[in-house]
């Protein structure tokens, strides 16, 4: 379920399609994104999902599963 919404906001904020978008995911690499889109993308997962990423935290972001981790991190 957390996959599937965070594919929806990078998909948004990327104007990506959702099919582009697995675990395995770059960011940068992969779907180019700079830091103001990565920006974007947690403020919207902060949003959507009503937890915070610390600033250490979405440092650490590289992948899409690594948000799914943050995201499961932050609800437990």
């Amino acid at each position: 379920m957390e996959f599937e919404k965070l594919q929806k906001i990078i998909s948004e904020v990327l104007n990506v399609g959702i099919d582009e978008i697995t675990m395995e995911t770059t960011f940068v690499d992969d779907l180019g994104a700079d830091s103001l889109d990565i920006f974007q993308i947690i403020m919207g997962i902060e949003e959507e999902f009503d937890i915070e990423i610390a600033n250490e935290d979405a440092e650490n972001i590289v992948t899409v599963g690594d948000v799914v981790e943050q995201i499961k991190n932050a609800l437990n």
